[in-house]
C-alpha cells in the first residue's frame, strides 16, 4: 500500500487540495503502521507525511483567516450549549 501511495502522488505537496493531502497522509500512516518497509522507504514516507501535515496546517490557517476576515471579528472557541 505504501508503494502505491508514493507512486500515486504525482503532484507536489503544494499542489494538493486539503482533501487529497489528508487522504495521502492517511495512506502513509496506514502503510507505516501495517507494513514492513525498508528503512529508506519508511524515511521517505515519514518526510512526505511531515510535508503533508505542514501543508494541511497552512491550508486550515488560511481558511480560518478568511472566515475571520469575512465575519469581521475574531473566532471564539466552540462551546456546547452556548446559544
Amino acid at each position: 500500500m505504501a508503494k502505491s501511495s508514493a507512486k500515486k502522488s504525482e503532484k507536489t505537496v503544494e499542489e494538493l487540495s486539503y482533501e487529497e493531502a489528508i487522504a495521502e497522509l492517511e495512506g502513509i500512516v496506514t502503510s507505516l503502521e501495517d507494513e514492513q518497509n525498508p528503512l529508506e522507504d519508511s524515511m521517505k514516507f515519514f518526510e512526505r507525511g511531515q510535508a503533508l501535515v505542514a501543508h494541511c496546517s497552512a491550508l486550515l490557517e488560511s481558511a480560518q483567516l478568511k472566515v475571520q476576515k469575512l465575519s469581521g471579528e475574531s473566532l471564539s472557541p466552540f462551546e456546547e450549549g452556548s446559544e
